[in-house]
C-alpha cells in the first residue's frame, strides 16, 4: 500500500531544508519530546544532510490527536511517514524512546522496504534486548511524572511549574511512557545498518553495559561514544554530538543506497 502523502506530513518536520543533500537524518524525540528538540542539530547538520524532525501526535500542533501507546504502532506509523523520503540513503537518529522507534523503524526499512539505513544513532537507552524489572512511571499519578521529569532534567522546570500548560504535556507523556515502559523486543535477525551508540556516564536510565549490548543487534560495524552527564548529556554537549553525527555523515553522504 502506497505511503500517504497528507499522513507523512503530519510526521515530518524539516526546519532546514537540505533538497540536494546526497543524505537524510531523521531525528526522533524522547518520551515527551517534541520535533522542536531537535532544531539545533538540523541548523548544526544543514550542510550535511537533509534533516527531518519526527512529530509525534498529542504534543504541540497535534496536540488535539490521541497519543500513541503502543511501540510497534509507533514504529508503524513513522516508517509509513518515512516511505515518500526513501529516494536517497537514510540515516536514523534517536534518544531514549527515540532510540528504540528508530531500531524498530531500521528493521522495517529492511524487512519491508529493503533498505538499509546508511548508519543507526541510538542515544540514551539501553539495547532493546536488555531489559529492567519494574518500570512503572505510566501507572504513576501525574505528581509522579512530573517528579521523574525533574529528575531527568528533560524538562523545562518552568513548563512543570505551570498549572496551565501542564494538561497539555502530562498526556502525551504518559502515553509514551506506555509506549517504551510496555515495550517487548521481537527477536530476529540483527540489522544491517551499521550502529553508533552514545550515552552519558550517568544515564541512570542506560548503563555503559547495556549501551554495548546495542552490538549484537547489528551484523554492521558498531561504535560506541560516552559523555559526560545524565540521561539528558545532549543539552550541553549539542556541539559534539553534531560533530560526531556530521563525522560520519560526510564518510556516507557521497555513498549510493544500501540494499
Amino acid at each position: 500500500m502506497a505511503a500517504d502523502p497528507n499522513d507523512s506530513a503530519l510526521w515530518i518536520r524539516r526546519f532546514h531544508p537540505a533538497p540536494d543533500s546526497a543524505i537524510r537524518l531523521v531525528c526522533l524525540p524522547h518520551a515527551g519530546g517534541s520535533a522542536a528538540v531537535y532544531f539545533p542539530m538540523s541548523r548544526a547538520l544543514k550542510d550535511d544532510a537533509d534533516v527531518l524532525s519526527v512529530q509525534y501526535p498529542g504534543r504541540q500542533d497535534r496536540r488535539a490527536e490521541p497519543g500513541v501507546r503502543d511501540m510497534a504502532e509507533y514504529a508503524d506509523r513513522v516508517y509509513d511517514a518515512l516511505l515518500p523520503w526513501n529516494d536517497r540513503p537514510l540515516a536514523l537518529f534517536g534518544h531514549s524512546m527515540g532510540a528504540v522507534i528508530a531500531f524498530e523503524v531500521a528493521r522495517r526499512l529492511e524487512e519491508r522496504a529493503g533498505t538499509v539505513p546508511a548508519r543507526l544513532f541510538v542515544s540514551g537507552r539501553r539495547a532493546p534486548s536488555r531489559t529492567r524489572e519494574g518500570e512503572d512511571l505510566h501507572r504513576r499519578d501525574d505528581a509522579g511524572l512530573i517528579d521523574e521529569m525533574r529528575r531527568l532534567n528533560g524538562t523545562d522546570s518552568t513548563l512543570l511549574d505551570d498549572p496551565e500548560l501542564l494538561p497539555l504535556i502530562l498526556p502525551a507523556l504518559r502515553s509514551d511512557y506506555t509506549a517504551i515502559e510496555t515495550y517487548v523486543h521481537r527477536p530476529g535477525p540483527p540489522l544491517a545498518a551499521p550502529v553508533t551508540a552514545l550515552v552519558g556516564d550517568a544515564d541512570p536510565r542506560a548503563t555503559l553495559e547495556e549501551v554495548r549490548a546495542w552490538r549484537d543487534h547489528t551484523s554492521g560495524a558498531f561504535d560506541m561514544e560516552v559523555f559526560p552527564g545524565g540521561h539528558f548529556y545532549l543539552t550541553d554537549h549539542q556541539d559534539r554530538v553534531a560533530g560526531l553525527v556530521a563525522g560520519h555523515l560526510r564518510a556516507l553522504r557521497t555513498a549510493g543506497p544500501r540494499n
